[in-house]
């Protein structure tokens, strides 16, 4: 299974359209465009077919995790420095 095909998948299974995908690429600060994304959706034997990239791939499922759950809460860093007192 090629990264298009789990990109197919997932866009199939979870109901996005392409604008949709492009915002969750922007939630981890990767910029494409409709055109570009929809290269990854046509047939192999289509002149303007893309491979998607592991890359792509990887920032699509971070993405997509802020998508679905929201940001990770900050977490609150404490001083563990003992009082020599």
């Amino acid at each position: 299974m090629t990264n298009n095909d789990v990109l197919k998948k997932l866009r199939v299974a979870l109901k996005l359209r392409d604008d949709e995908i492009v915002k969750i690429l922007e939630l981890v600060d990767f910029r494409i465009s409709k055109s570009e994304l929809g290269a990854f959706f046509r047939k192999e034997d289509h002149p303007k077919y893309m491979e998607c990239g592991d890359q792509i791939l990887r920032n699509f499922l971070n993405g997509l995790v802020i998508h679905m759950r929201g940001p990770m809460p900050k977490k609150n860093v404490k001083s563990n420095k003992k009082s020599n007192e």
